[in-house]
């Protein structure tokens, strides 16, 4: 992260915040490896706040030019335009992701807005904000196709996608996530949508020690699986996913649809469709969601894989 690569960050910036988004979006995605220098950095916009995550330590004079930069935005008329009051930078590469307010009252929670949904986001505290924002179309699809269907979302996390679908109308969905505390503020995204609660349940339970309590709510119009890469003592992709996928026979209606998800960058879409054939031939791929235009990836493969499976009734 040179000077060059620094000075190309901010034009990127002052680009991307003019105008500023209308919704919390990506303002600059380094990961996506288009931009030399800067692979291990990225800004979001959270309606007010920017969000810089730093997933490398960088070398010191590298770190104090990028806070000089940075707060030299924050004086420029771009971001006073911007109405933006609040800059963090968040340290990814530390083990408690530490994370320092450079400008703005100290927050613990903050409010955005994403296709017309809320979503309540922890600032400061956590690795993650509670919403991952390459993810938007996903929910977005959902919502269009949930209308009437009975929903199970595994690894529900905050419930985004349950947010989505029981604004598309969903008659029930059952979000499953054996942290309780992200179902927790699962409740709050819905409460904060004035949703019906009795239309929503949430299992704070290990997926492969559950699946007798999700049999007891099949059929399932729509199962969505957006598991971790790695979760330590719970989760490996490589060895895990296919587990989920040989019992959706038994959970899926006849006509039922699979949205399933990865956000590894080292396994392509490939993973997920041969995975599929392998353990549950009766689905076939129909097709990838498109990510969203400012998580651009010089290998596409490499970004997320959001895909959509349906069964052939013949099969049910």
């Amino acid at each position: 992260m040179n000077s060059d690569a620094i000075a190309t960050l901010q034009q990127q910036l002052f680009a991307a915040l003019s105008p500023p988004p209308d919704e919390a979006r990506r303002l600059f995605h380094g990961r996506g490896r288009c931009w030399p220098g800067l692979e291990q950095i990225t800004v979001d916009w959270l309606q007010g706040v920017v969000l810089v995550s730093l997933f490398r330590e960088p070398e010191p004079d590298e770190l104090t030019a990028l806070k000089h930069m940075l707060m030299a935005l924050t004086e420029s008329p771009v971001w006073l335009d911007s109405q933006a009051h609040s800059l963090l930078l968040q340290h990814r590469y530390l083990p408690d992701s530490m994370t320092q307010w450079l400008l703005g009252e100290v927050r613990d929670e903050w409010l955005i807005g994403e296709h017309g949904l809320h979503f309540k986001l922890d600032l400061g505290k956590k690795q993650n904000t509670g919403l991952f924002l390459d993810m938007r179309y996903g929910r977005r699809w959902v919502q269009a196709q949930a209308e009437g269907k009975r929903v199970l979302n595994l690894f529900a996390y905050t419930c985004g996608f349950s947010v989505a679908a029981i604004a598309g109308g969903a008659e029930h969905v059952l979000n499953l996530d054996m942290a309780k505390a992200a179902l927790s503020r699962g409740r709050d995204n819905h409460r904060l949508n004035g949703h019906d609660l009795s239309r929503v349940s949430f299992l704070g339970h290990d997926l492969f020690k559950s699946w007798g309590a999700i049999r007891k709510h099949a059929p399932y119009d729509l199962v969505i699986i957006d598991p971790p890469s790695f979760q330590k003592g719970s989760f490996v992709l490589t060895q895990d996913y296919r587990k989920v996928l040989r019992r959706l026979p038994e959970l899926l209606s006849e006509h039922g649809t699979v949205l399933a998800c990865m956000n590894d960058p080292d396994i392509g879409p490939d993973f997920l469709v041969q995975s599929m054939a392998l353990e549950a031939p009766c689905l076939s791929v129909v097709q990838r969601l498109e990510n969203p235009p400012e998580f651009a990836d010089s290998q596409p493969d490499s970004g997320l894989k959001a895909m959509v499976f349906a069964r052939h009734p013949e099969t049910a």
